[in-house]
């Protein structure tokens, strides 16, 4: 294949597995030249050269430049020549793939030898790189940043089952990119597309209103759903995490058997039972929250007329409670001097916490929780709906995303919750997986916005551990991750290590980029270099949803996610608002609400 001299840019010179060292040729007389009319720059970090062996066309990433792209074995060489040969005649690349007639592939069956020509790269090159991508397989982001006319296409199917992480530092652009993304999935011919984000801010139920079904507490009637989340899918340990206060082990064993007998007694009211020797405290069955705390909390407060003989022995009740509004039983006190009536000397010591539970209960900041609309249990344990119209709502609605708005739950369950919230689903589809709806039928994309607020690193929560299995285990069951962060570091490494796809934004903290270089191939860890420089928007792409490494300019979504920062210069031109609005707004603090 005959090869445009103008192109040439020097001559291999050390070949390190798939690490090639470049000198540049004494006859490139500028680093910009220009070819077919076209203007190029040769050396820039992150750009791409060619090196043609026969019909093969290997191409790679220029990772440095200068005295630091020398080879080890050279360096004492090199610094026998002048100046300029040392700062400006050397470049080294990371072979990232070949091209074999005009089909690129990610990868390469044979390596360069010494005295190799090295040659630019081309935008006839470039078209041949960056396209090449099945539209049937693939989506739209924004444009490769080295030339506007190339689209940035990323392949769907590796984006979503192998997982992917966006990272960048506050005003980066982050919430732009996973708006974009996720749009273009919706608009895509995808009618099938199933995505959940769990939104802790609810910055993106305007950017996405027209592919989404929101669920907010609190929510607004006409454009939103009630978020419920029953206690009673819970596992026990988180249940327990829900309330104030503490229990020793003993009595964590006591409720969790209390629990169990509860579940056990209202598989009777399903439609259908299950196994009761497959029921644990943590089967998602309904129970009566309300009369478990009504007989714990009996049972403490108890005296009778005999001591020690409470089985036989009548209660001394003096006035008689209501479970349904939390209502304890009166009893006789019991006797100082200690004749009758007396105390019951079988009870846990667990009246303080049942104490904590009741104004937990009543406190309507949790009624999501525990008064889960139609999902929450009558005294009886029955229910109107069952977790599968759950289900329903949440992943079986005609639009391509779904909405889970967090911003109404304390913050003290953030992460209890939202982690809960992911078992549900993942367990759904996991024991489903046979099933029309389950994941490999019809696969789910999971997008955990501010990851690093309920996934920190070391940390034994059950969103950590939710998460951890589905980066390692989901790819088989159709659940893939997107996981959005500011802070990586904070993240734990084994799920940002199974994140195939990595697109890293401006990020300026030192150790945040060490991070990130951690989770890439070692050969690029130079381009991470690149991310202080990046303008907002832009980003680099590297991993299994694209052919090579990419810096890419991601386009705006058209309604800005709301963590978008506001134009103050604006904004502060407009007439000062009425005073009144300020008795609005306190209005719309006691109730919780926006609007």
């Amino acid at each position: 294949m005959k090869q445009k001299k103008e192109s040439l840019v020097g001559t291999i010179v050390s070949v390190n597995g798939n690490v090639i060292s470049v000198k540049m040729h004494d006859r490139v007389k500028s680093t910009m030249p220009i070819i077919d009319g076209l203007l190029y720059r040769i050396g820039q970090i992150g750009s791409f050269l060619r090196i043609p062996l026969g019909y093969i066309n290997l191409y790679g990433v220029v990772t440095k430049i200068g005295a630091d792209a020398i080879p080890e074995s050279l360096k004492e060489l090199a610094l026998g020549e002048d100046e300029r040969s040392l700062n400006t005649r050397w470049m080294s690349l990371v072979l990232i793939g070949e091209r074999i007639g005009r089909k690129f592939e990610r990868g390469v069956t044979q390596f360069p030898t010494a005295e190799d020509e090295v040659h630019l790269v081309t935008i006839e090159d470039l078209n041949v790189i960056y396209g090449g991508f099945d539209e049937s397989n693939s989506i739209t982001v924004g444009n490769i940043s080295v030339s506007e006319s190339l689209p940035a296409k990323m392949e769907l199917d590796k984006l979503v089952t192998r997982h992917c992480a966006i990272v960048g530092s506050t005003g980066s652009g982050k919430s732009n990119t996973v708006a974009i993304m996720l749009e273009a999935i919706s608009r895509g011919e995808f009618p099938s597309a199933r995505i959940l984000l769990i939104d802790p801010h609810g910055e993106y139920n305007e950017s996405l209103k027209e592919y989404s079904k929101v669920f907010k507490v609190n929510a607004d009637k006409q454009e939103q759903s009630e978020l419920y989340i029953p206690f009673w899918a819970l596992p026990f340990d988180e249940l327990m995490a829900s309330f104030p206060g503490a229990l020793n082990d003993q009595q964590r064993d006591y409720v969790r058997g209390k629990i169990l007998e509860k579940k056990i007694a209202a598989i009777e009211n399903l439609k259908i039972k299950p196994d009761v020797n497959s029921l644990t405290s943590d089967s998602p069955i309904p129970f009566s929250i309300k009369q478990l705390w009504f007989e714990l909390d009996d049972f403490e407060r108890q005296t009778f007329k005999e001591n020690r003989k409470p089985e036989t022995a009548a209660a001394m009740l003096k006035e008689k409670g209501n479970p349904a509004k939390l209502i304890s039983n009166t009893y006789e006190p019991a006797s100082p001097g200690g004749g009758s009536p007396f105390l019951n000397f079988q009870a846990k010591g667990i009246l303080g916490f049942l104490d904590g539970m009741k104004t937990r209960m009543l406190d309507q900041g949790y009624k999501f929780l525990y008064e889960p609309g139609d999902l929450n249990p009558d005294l009886d344990g029955n229910v109107k709906s069952d977790l599968d119209s759950l289900l329903c709502e949440w992943l079986g609605h005609d639009r391509p995303i779904t909405i889970l708005d967090l911003s109404g739950i304390p913050t003290d369950i953030m992460s209890s919750i939202s982690g809960s919230l992911l078992k549900i689903v993942y367990d759904a589809l996991f024991w489903g997986q046979n099933l029309p709806v389950g994941g490999r039928e019809q696969p789910l994309l999971l997008v955990l916005e501010e990851a690093h607020n309920y996934l920190k690193a070391g940390e034994d929560s059950i969103s950590s551990r939710t998460v951890q299995k589905i980066a390692k285990e989901g790819r088989k069951y159709g659940v893939g991750l997107l996981l959005v962060t500011q802070r990586p570091t904070e993240l734990d490494e084994t799920v940002l290590s199974q994140c195939g796809t990595l697109i890293a934004l401006r990020m300026t903290n030192k150790g945040d980029r060490g991070h990130v270089s951690a989770a890439v191939q070692d050969e690029l860890y130079d381009m991470v270099a690149l991310l202080p420089s990046l303008r907002t928007g832009e980003g680099l792409i590297m991993g299994e949803a694209v052919k090579i490494p990419s810096r890419v300019k991601f386009e705006q979504i058209s309604k800005a996610p709301k963590s978008t920062d506001p134009l103050v210069s604006r904004q502060w031109t407009k007439p000062k608002p009425d005073n009144k609005e300020y008795k609005t707004a306190v209005d719309y603090w006691r109730n919780q609400k926006f609007s």
